[in-house]
């Protein structure tokens, strides 16, 4: 039995949130229960958390909304873009989720 991740709803919340935050940033958050649970998604959830430069383009991306490589099946869709690369993310709970979001989001923009 896993545990109950209390701050999940905290992290659904935020679905369809966009803020503006200086310099032309911008961020964006997308969150949804997915039915059934699986070895891709098991924490029950699809997520996109990205941020966009002034242009829109996104510059960095936390999500599970596909397989991280194309034309392969993953066995896992948790991952981080930065820039045109992409590496594997270790889910383990919302709240650490949100919170090694804006760590980057605050690497990024420090740069």
């Amino acid at each position: 039995m896993s545990k109950k991740d209390y701050t999940l709803d905290y992290l659904l919340d935020l679905d369809g949130e966009i803020a503006e935050i200086g310099d032309g940033y911008w961020v964006k958050f997308s969150v949804h229960r997915v039915k059934d649970e699986d070895t891709r998604r098991p924490h029950g959830i699809k997520y996109s958390l990205t941020l966009h430069n002034e242009q829109g383009e996104r510059v960095l991306g936390y999500d599970n909304a596909h397989s991280p490589y194309e034309n392969k099946k993953a066995a896992f869709f948790d991952h981080i873009h930065k820039g045109a690369r992409t590496k594997e993310y270790s889910y383990s709970n919302a709240e650490k989720l949100i919170e090694d979001f804006w760590s980057d989001v605050n690497k990024y923009l420090e740069r």
